[in-house]
């Protein structure tokens, strides 16, 4: 007689607890245990509860392989969820072996675990497949789009080998032909009922919800009794724009009010605003903008030219040439306007970065003037409030919505697909997908579909939005992907005051050190990454799926060394976590000063100079219900909902060795002293920059 004692964690969730039946069946190389009843007196399974079971078996099982579970119905009670922690379990020669879980399951049915430990070259049938299930496959949406991820056999799939996500539907107006089927990753209409009624795993637990929800309500209720998002006319006064959240003012809302219209304050944005990321250094200037030293002579002063300043490195420039043919859109059934800038900016011996001209189209001519500081007070103004709507713009769509949200759904469903539980990739990512399917799906229902609030805010609308997207992910590069490079690429290397960048290199240094030595315990040589097959088909389906297979993005398709593969999962894990905070959680207290990041345009771009007044450039702003709109949703997005799991925080022990564990250890205490330097930094600037401190970083993509 062999005796194998069972410790049953069930999660301290509200509703984790079940009243359905719970057996046990254990695997082992020698054999299989008979299955096995978990009861004891009283509830046996009730949120947080640890019990203790055994399992007889006629002789000892060996090796043990896999732990399977048995969730049956109670009696008449209806079926119940349950949320399985992990299952330790202890062999007869007092061997433990953790089975991880950490999952909801639904309904009645049998679940597979495999043990905690061990690596990707112990594989075998029992594993092999993905959580999801082979049965997902991706949906094309047109031709230049990531693909998204076909659901339509999902409500087919068995309980045990689904995870959530919502089901699409056609486009009523648009069909379902092959060139107007599914926008990738935000379907063009959501089955309502089915965001209802997600499966536990992905969706919002019930605070995040309730949280979301408190956030939301009585700032848009307050808006509505006041009767702002009803009117739709021009602001009267720029002060009045100081009332619209008089409730949710922070002290970077404040600063901005304050600022908004200094040219230092501008050039600060482009370092530590949340679009730091579109500063190229010129060694010249492009055709495309004849600025002459003459013009901008005033700005330099005596003792420099334009030519020593490009010479120096000093000179830089954003251009937002991805809008030059952006579709444009009516808002209160009114004409919009969009300008494709480019903005050059010095770096001046103080090192402040400061505007030297603005041009507003990508063609110059009679009709593009070149704004300079030189200007009339509003000319200059004007000119530099049409760039923060281009950045708006690109910032929305690109920098956040393609590059985080998108690409990050993309990673979580390979994810989920090609690896299994047990797999150490799986479950170093796991927590770096936490919500991103959920919120994705909130996105689809409330932001992106047609009529929509990006189709009720912004001067491109819906059809805008794929438009930029498309174009973004058509030049989107794994140089782009990656931090350092980008930032090398750029020439930005040696901006003074640039947070972003010195913040974010020191936590994706600390993510490398982690993700290194997790890969250097699983992968101790090349072979054992070239001969990961699971690692293979997950690497390759991101390179087809998202990157739709363009060899020039520079992303692999496969990975041969552990050097690549640590760089990889570096970046996924950054840009899932640290790159996402850097252009989210900024939003509100950027732009809750509208004139600061303007959504719309209602006048076309200025062709001559002179001619704008403080009438002509509040005509030119969008009206008081776009705003207070557009505001809803940058307060919202930027209130991380409470259950929240800053960056490294891993609850959930799906490692179980010893030195995975140590080097989780050693990441949370890098990430802690990063926190420390940051907020003693912090302590001596006008203007703290607190959105990549990592005790603010949320693990994932997750609102």
């Amino acid at each position: 007689m062999a005796v194998y004692r069972l410790c049953v964690t069930t999660g301290p969730y509200l509703k984790a607890g079940t009243l359905d039946n719970i057996s046990a069946t254990l695997v082992g190389t020698c054999g299989e245990s008979p299955k096995q009843r978990l009861d004891r007196v009283g509830r046996d399974f009730t949120p947080g509860s640890v019990q203790k079971y055994k399992v007889r078996c006629s002789a000892d099982l060996g090796e043990l392989l896999l732990l399977r579970l048995h969730k049956e119905r109670f009696a008449f009670f209806r079926k119940d969820s349950w949320y399985c922690s992990n299952i330790t379990v202890i062999a007869p020669d007092g061997t433990v072996i953790p089975f991880p879980c950490y999952q909801w399951i639904e309904g009645y049915c049998t679940m597979e675990l495999r043990p905690g430990t061990g690596g990707p070259e112990e594989k075998d049938a029992l594993y092999c497949g993905s959580l999801l299930g082979l049965e997902m496959g991706w949906k094309i949406y047109a031709p230049g789009f990531p693909r998204m991820v076909d659901v339509s056999s999902f409500e087919e799939m068995e309980s045990d080998k689904k995870f959530a996500l919502t089901k699409t539907i056609p486009c009523a107006d648009q069909g379902d032909s092959p060139g107007n089927r599914y926008l990738p990753g935000f379907p063009m209409k959501i089955d309502i009922p089915s965001l209802l009624h997600m499966e536990p795993n992905t969706r919002y637990s019930a605070t995040k919800t309730a949280s979301l929800l408190f956030n939301a309500i009585p700032a848009s209720l307050g808006m509505k009794i006041r009767g702002l998002l009803d009117r739709k006319r021009s602001w009267k006064k720029l002060d009045d724009m100081r009332n619209i959240f008089w409730c949710h003012k922070t002290f970077t809302t404040e600063y901005v009010t304050e600022h908004w219209r200094e040219d230092n304050f501008f050039g600060y944005q482009y370092l530590n605003g949340v679009n730091p990321v579109m500063l190229h250094c010129l060694s010249s200037l492009p055709s495309k903008l004849p600025v002459t030293n003459d013009m901008v002579a005033p700005s330099l002063g005596p003792d420099t030219c334009l030519q020593t300043e490009l010479e120096r490195g000093n000179i830089f420039l954003a251009d937002y040439w991805i809008l030059a043919d952006a579709p444009v859109h009516c808002l209160n059934g009114r004409q919009q306007y969009v300008a494709a800038p480019l903005c050059l900016l010095w770096l001046n011996p103080q090192g402040a970065l400061l505007p030297l001209a603005i041009q507003l189209s990508q063609i110059p001519g009679p009709d593009s003037p070149i704004f300079l500081p030189t200007d009339s007070e509003w000319d200059w103004l004007l000119a530099k409030t049409w760039v923060r709507n281009s950045e708006f713009l690109v910032h929305e769509n690109n920098t956040h919505f393609l590059c985080t949200h998108l690409l990050c759904e993309a990673f979580s469903m390979a994810t989920l697909r090609q690896l299994p539980l047990c797999h150490p990739i799986f479950k170093l990512l796991l927590p770096h997908t936490r919500y991103t399917l959920q919120v994705n799906t909130i996105a689809r229902a409330t932001l992106l579909n047609p009529e929509g609030l990006v189709d009720q805010v912004t001067s491109i609308g819906r059809c805008g939005l794929l438009y930029l997207m498309r174009t973004g992910l058509a030049h989107f590069t794994y140089t782009n992907f990656c931090l350092p490079d980008s930032l090398q690429a750029r020439g930005v290397l040696t901006i003074p005051n640039y947070y972003y960048r010195d913040d974010g290199l020191k936590i994706w240094a600390a993510i490398e050190s982690f993700v290194s030595e997790i890969v250097g315990y699983y992968y101790p040589c090349d072979d054992s990454v070239q001969q990961d097959l699971e690692l293979q088909a997950w690497v390759s389906e991101i390179f087809t799926q998202a990157f739709l297979g363009r060899e020039s993005s520079g992303f692999p398709s496969r990975l041969c060394t552990p050097g690549q593969l640590v760089k990889y999962l570096t970046a996924i894990i950054f840009n899932c976590s640290a790159q996402h905070a850097a252009v989210n959680s900024g939003q509100h207290d950027f732009g809750a000063w509208m004139p600061n990041a303007p959504s719309s345009m209602k006048q076309p771009p200025p062709q001559n100079k002179g001619t704008t007044t403080l009438k002509s450039y509040l005509e030119t702003l969008p009206e008081v219900n776009v705003t207070c709109n557009n505001l809803l949703l940058f307060w919202l997005v930027s209130q991380e909902p409470k259950d929240q799991r800053p960056l490294g925080t891993y609850p959930d022990q799906h490692f179980t060795e010893e030195v995975p564990q140590r080097s989780i250890a050693a990441f949370q205490s890098r990430l802690a002293q990063i926190s420390r330097d940051i907020r003693e930094r912090n302590q001596s600037l006008p203007l703290p920059y607190t959105y990549l401190d990592p005790h603010l970083i949320e693990n994932s993509v997750s609102i």
